[in-house]
């Protein structure tokens, strides 16, 4: 007895004292009220045990009351308010030896009551919705891009982003029979000296019978798109930086050879390093951005360098900018191949100094590497070759994502990213504001603007368009439309007619939160698509916690934090930015059925915290280790710290579901379902497979049968769903994180293959790799 009387006080003097300190913050009485009545239940048990199990009774019917209140009848809601508590009630449950059987009589069936109820909320999920989406084929001809059928040659498939293969053999009744057809490692793997967000994100390119792909370090590798068998690899020997943020490569891109040139690859296996085979002349190209902001032309039949590329094949994308400080520029995603010009952005390391590299777009030559124009988001009418002894603008908007184009428009649509720092606004121009944060279309021959969308106005937050837009034809009440489909990180998907920028979904402005720190300012509305994913206003009885206990933490820290919704200003005292620097969608962007007009994506809810840190002359220690944590701002009077909102045993302290699959109609923007997505197996020390709606990050693809292939959550495991429902229909175990986007393509017996990058990221903890796997249902 002294001993349940013990853990009695103890939990109620925790709970008591952290109860206190969310009164004074105006948060809920409950936790110190708890506190009382439990050092008083610990008081009672000893000497007055009947008395003690009638007032636990009265606190547990107390405490299920309030917690469905809170949060209505949802098992990862209830069981961290109640679990505890009818654990410790297990002791109570037994009258004192000789001592009145009374309170065991109340006691018992309360317990009971509260127990089941709890258990039974298991079978029920409050954020399921249910539906189907069409089965009739809109456009039973599409626009596809020029990728064949039975290839994939961009990283979106084709360059109109859609994710969307016309193959059908793997279906909604076989795709559970698909097996393991080989697996390749490439041997590059995380290095000690790697920043903290290495990942591995590639998606490969099928081109005739080999594929394509690069590594994190910068290696391009061809593999018998058959067997796995290796081709030959180009080590492009990229020099470790630290002051990198990230360490990835998405993908490269290609240059088929021109009419009457060969039409098909003859790619050898090298039997030395491709980077030592001398420079040749090039039919068709690959091209690979590196991590120390070069630009490599590579022959796909040999790996050589192509010598009519620029310089033998290389060339620099450090030239004519105004900062060149090493590892703060390079470009992780491909750039897009169009109109006989390679066009290459880069991203810009976010908030380690004011004056950094430009985020300049530019097109070069694809055979030559000739410069033909240039757009910069601080100067955007003056699109014509820079000269050699001019340098581009300092720090202007950057677009780090993937691109995609409309040739036939002769337009690019590039997603925008914010100048650095993305938290502090005074050093902005009029245009660099215009251009932040948006989607804008150039002109192909020219670079000029055709037209812009913003997303956020004057971004204090990080809400970089993170997403390579899908283009499909649109059937509206106005007719049949040139449709871009864009999601964003706060959860907006606009749809846009990509020849003329307007709205095809409805886009309002709403009032935004106001106050800033001295100098800046905050818009004061925000738009939003009618068609949206954002998450409700976080309240503090969404906090979270396995335990009253840190739960309890979670609402201290939600009370202690600046936080009045969606867009509250970056803060000294520290605001809670939700959805948070991972956002609602991210480059995995979403998958598009351009015959069904639907879409298929993946969106997120993770909470973030944003700290401004005055400078003034204090010693800020260790800054600039990536995108999260603290960082400089060198020249700016504040340094920013980024970090997701956990608990201190590390846990998000929103509830969850974090993690969701869900089906639109693209001309009704109805949402027809949505599903909590993927399991907790790889997030706990016990590898229990609860699906509790999970972050993650990757992309999805859709196959014509209604397949959708998916792994990107925090298990290692890749996923099939029926697009129609969203009900999953297979899985597979993964050797490493999936965080990376499939592709599927026909190998030279004509049967369809699914290939997956499993390598892990950094930032999200999974399981560091260096494999492809490729799938394929069994021979008849």
């Amino acid at each position: 007895m002294i001993i349940l009387s013990l853990i009695f006080w103890l939990a109620g003097l925790a709970l008591l004292g952290g109860g206190l300190w969310l009164v004074t913050l105006d948060g809920s009485w409950y936790y110190a009220l708890s506190g009382i009545v439990l050092i008083a239940v610990g008081a009672m048990t000893r000497s007055r045990r009947p008395k003690a199990q009638l007032l636990y009774a009265l606190f547990l019917v107390a405490t299920a009351a309030w917690s469905l209140w809170e949060s209505g009848y949802d098992w990862w809601a209830l069981a961290p308010r109640l679990g505890i508590f009818l654990l410790l009630a297990i002791p109570l449950l037994w009258p004192a030896k000789g001592g009145s059987r009374f309170g065991t009589a109340v006691l018992l069936p309360v317990w009971a009551i509260a127990g089941v109820g709890l258990l039974g909320s298991m079978a029920v999920d409050p954020h399921r919705i249910d539906g189907e989406l069409n089965r009739e084929v809109v456009n039973e001809t599409p626009d596809l891009g020029d990728s064949p059928e039975e290839s994939w040659h961009d990283y979106g498939r084709s360059n109109m982003g859609q994710r969307f293969s016309p193959l059908d053999q793997i279906t909604p009744e076989n795709v559970a029979d698909l097996e393991l057809a080989w697996q390749y490692q490439t041997g590059d793997v995380k290095r000690p000296e790697d920043v903290t967000e290495t990942t591995y994100e590639v998606t490969p390119l099928k081109i005739d019978n080999s594929l394509f792909l690069c590594t994190p370090h910068n290696w391009l590798i061809a593999l018998d798109a058959d067997t796995g068998e290796e081709q030959w690899v180009y080590d492009a020997k990229v020099p470790d930086e630290s002051s990198r943020q990230h360490q990835t490569c998405r993908g490269v891109s290609y240059l088929p050879p021109a009419e009457g040139d060969a039409d098909s690859l003859d790619v050898q296996i090298a039997s030395a390093p491709a980077e030592d085979r001398a420079p040749i002349q090039c039919d068709a190209q690959l091209f690979m951005p590196t991590s120390d902001a070069r630009l490599l032309a590579v022959d796909p039949n040999t790996g050589a360098r192509c010598a009519n590329f620029a310089d033998n094949g290389e060339l620099d994308l450090m030239h004519n900018m105004p900062y060149k400080q090493a590892g703060f520029y390079y470009s992780t995603s491909p750039p897009v191949v169009a109109d006989g010009k390679v066009v290459v952005a880069g991203a810009v390391n976010d908030n380690y100094a004011v004056n950094s590299p430009s985020g300049v777009i530019r097109a070069y030559d694809a055979k030559t590497g000739e410069l033909v124009w240039n757009w910069d988001p601080a100067h955007p009418d003056d699109t014509a070759p820079i000269a050699e002894d001019e340098t581009y603008s300092t720090s202007s908007p950057n677009s780090w994502s993937i691109a995609s184009a409309d040739e036939e428009l002769g337009m690019v649509y590039f997603p925008m990213g914010n100048r650095t720092p993305d938290q502090l606004g005074m050093y902005r121009s009029e245009a660099e504001e215009t251009y932040a944060s948006s989607v804008v279309a150039l002109s192909l021959e020219t670079g000029q603007v055709e037209w812009v969308q913003q997303f956020v106005h004057h971004d204090l937050w990080d809400m970089d368009t993170p997403a390579q837009p899908s283009l499909l034809d649109l059937d509206t009440d106005e007719g049949r439309q040139p449709a871009l489909v864009i999601p964003t990180k706060q959860g907006d998907v606009y749809v846009l007619n990509r020849e003329t920028g307007e709205p095809i979904f409805p886009i309002s402005e709403r009032p935004a939160p106001q106050g800033t720190i001295e100098g800046d300012h905050a818009a004061e509305t925000q738009p939003i698509s009618d068609l949206t994913f954002r998450p409700p206003t976080l309240r503090e009885a969404d906090m979270w916690g396995a335990t009253p206990f840190d739960q309890l933490m979670c609402r201290i820290q939600f009370k202690s934090l600046r936080y009045e919704g969606q867009y509250t200003p970056p803060s000294e005292q520290g605001t809670i930015v939700f959805p948070g620097n991972f956002g609602v969608f991210n480059w995995g962007s979403l998958a598009v059925d351009p015959k069904r007009q639907v879409m298929f994506g993946m969106p997120l809810y993770l909470a973030f915290t944003s700290t401004l840190v005055p400078k003034d002359g204090a010693d800020l220690g260790e800054t600039n280790q990536g995108e999260q944590g603290l960082n400089e701002n060198a020249g700016a009077d504040y340094a920013v710290e980024m970090k997701p909102f956990l608990s201190p045993f590390g846990v998000p302290c929103q509830q969850p579901p974090w993690g969701y699959v869900a089906g639109t109609d693209l001309r009704t923007g109805e949402v027809a379902w949505q599903h909590k997505n993927g399991t907790v197996e790889d997030m706990t020390a016990l590898p229990l497979k609860i699906r509790l709606g999970v972050p993650g990050i990757g992309g999805p693809v859709i196959t014509d049968s209604g397949v959708v292939f998916l792994a990107a959550s925090v298990d290692d495991y890749l996923r099939g769903y029926d697009l129609e429902t969203g009900e999953q229909l297979w899985e597979t175990r993964l050797p490493a994180g999936g965080q990376a986007t499939p592709m599927t393509y026909l190998n030279s017996q004509g049967e369809q293959m699914v290939v997956q990058v499993a390598g892990g990221h950094g930032s999200i903890g999974t399981t560091i790799g260096d494999y492809v796997m490729a799938y394929k249902l069994p021979q008849q």
